[in-house]
């Protein structure tokens, strides 16, 4: 008979309806001490999770593939993973639970750090200025969950976005002949999101970052969906929707100043721009987004 692997928002405990948490943090020993330093076979079905070991040792089990710890690492594991740990009684480290939908980086997307993040992955960070760099910024963000100052919230998301990119940048295995590990379409699509920061809130057209580029309309589009899954209009309008919620969470600004800030001159049409995008107008998700948050 088929053992079926239990689903938890956090391990051992029952999940209920809408979790009421975006992001939690423990030490690695608070929870694993509870169970003999075991951590049985589990997933989380809206959660992904972030593990950094400074010190101990132990073993990760994704699906059926069992993976040694050695520290300094850090390990994540996606929605929906089967995964389960063994750590030595002297494990250091913290383990981070952040609720998918809340990343501050694109998981879903068909990019270079999108897939690695679709996947499970026990990266060893050794002792390179990177590795301290990351260690150090998973120490910060568990710090600032736990003191819960002023201005925690876009320092968390800092943190991650940091944590998360420099840890993909050290799994990449650069591929023979290619010492930069990077394609001719990635080299042009980071060029493209260089000028869309650039020039976002002018709401320059497609047409616009295709000359600027030296590609055809055409051909810029062909590459951004391939590397993004989007189109470039989608991958513009994005930007303004993600800027929008940035400011509508984390400022007091009235809607409409947020619209003129972001280079909407009609309040209306940006509510309707807003709505078109995420189901919600501006003011509504404000209100939802800050219960979730807590903020």
């Amino acid at each position: 008979m088929k053992r079926t692997v239990p689903t938890y928002e956090l391990y051992g405990e029952e999940t209920g309806g809408r979790p009421d948490f975006w992001l939690h943090c423990e030490t690695i020993s608070a929870r694993s001490s509870l169970y003999r330093w075991e951590i049985g076979l589990h997933r989380h079905e809206s959660f992904f999770q972030i593990l950094y070991i400074g010190g101990g040792a132990g073993d990760a089990v994704f699906g059926g593939t069992t993976h040694a710890i050695a520290p300094p690492a850090v390990i994540t594991i996606p929605p929906a993973i089967n995964h389960g740990f063994r750590f030595s009684e002297d494990i250091e480290g913290f383990v981070f639970t952040v609720l998918a939908s809340h990343l501050p980086v694109p998981s879903g997307e068909r990019s270079r750090l999108g897939a690695w993040m679709a996947r499970p992955c026990l990266t060893r960070i050794g002792g390179s200025e990177d590795g301290r760099y990351i260690a150090e910024t998973l120490r910060r963000l568990a710090q600032e969950w736990e003191t819960r100052r002023s201005h925690r919230i876009g320092l968390i998301d800092g943190y991650l976005t940091t944590a998360l990119t420099l840890t993909a940048r050290l799994a990449e295995t650069p591929a023979d002949g290619d010492a930069a590990g990077e394609s001719e379409n990635e080299r042009r699509l980071e060029r493209f999101e260089a000028l869309l920061r650039q020039h976002y809130l002018s709401h320059r057209p497609a047409v616009f970052y295709a000359r600027e580029l030296g590609l055809s309309p055409t051909h810029l589009n062909r590459v951004v969906r391939a590397m993004t899954g989007r189109s470039v209009h989608e991958v513009i309008a994005g930007k303004l929707v993600d800027e929008a919620k940035h400011e509508l969470v984390f400022t007091r600004e009235s809607v409409q100043e947020i619209g003129l800030r972001l280079g909407f001159s009609d309040p209306a049409y940006f509510s309707r721009f807003f709505l078109r995008r995420t189901g919600m107008t501006p003011r509504a998700w404000r209100v939802a987004e800050r219960q979730r948050l807590g903020a």
